[in-house]
């Protein structure tokens, strides 16, 4: 069985209940899919008072075009595709920073992804690895919230929600090239903070 197979077994009974009018169904549906929604929304908007607004954009958005679903990839991949693009949307008719500005003057991105492997280590050291094992600590918790959107929403869904380079590449509709200099990116910007906010005593 190939992965649009598989795809078509777990999610298309219930779409099929949901277009012929099963407003149970919807409700699995959102069930199974707003933990993902919520990372992306919580990430991505900033301001606290929009985020419920922009979810039930998000699911009314899910709910009109769910007849136009093709079993391609999973239900909720194509939700999270959905949910990313109307964040930026939002950001984009707000003129707010989408991408953080960095420089680096030490290596290139390509020297950078050479040394990157399909799962790789999120830092270089065993201090820096440390510090990314405590994702769920206020100290990284804030510091993720002080990246900008896309670099944040990548990190959450690369190693919180562990979502594949393919995957975080449909949701996004960025290269998986490009997923992986962002991540990069994101990752060094972090280390770079951490570093210099906190002493090594301190982790």
């Amino acid at each position: 069985m190939n992965l649009k197979d598989e795809n078509n077994v777990a999610d298309q009974p219930l779409v099929d209940k949901v277009l012929r009018g099963n407003t149970n169904a919807f409700k699995t549906i959102i069930k199974n899919t707003e933990g993902l929604v919520a990372q992306i929304v919580f990430k991505m908007i900033p301001n606290a008072e929009d985020r419920k607004d922009i979810a039930q954009d998000i699911y009314l958005k899910t709910f009109q075009k769910l007849g136009t679903f093709k079993f391609q990839s999973k239900l909720s991949t194509w939700i999270g595709q959905i949910a990313y693009n109307t964040c930026i949307n939002y950001l984009e008719k707000k003129k707010l920073v989408l991408l953080d500005n960095i420089n680096d003057d030490t290596e290139s991105d390509d020297e950078a992804l050479e040394k990157m492997n399909s799962k790789i280590e999120p830092f270089s050291n065993e201090t820096e690895n440390l510090i990314f094992k405590k994702e769920l600590s206020e100290i990284l918790k804030n510091e993720i919230d002080n990246l900008s959107p896309v670099y944040k929403t990548l990190i959450t869904l690369y190693h919180i929600e562990e979502l594949y380079y393919s995957e975080i590449a449909e949701i996004t509709e960025l290269p998986e090239g490009t997923i992986k200099n962002y991540l990069f990116r994101a990752r060094k910007t972090l280390r770079n903070n951490l570093l210099l906010t906190y002493k090594r005593e301190a982790l």
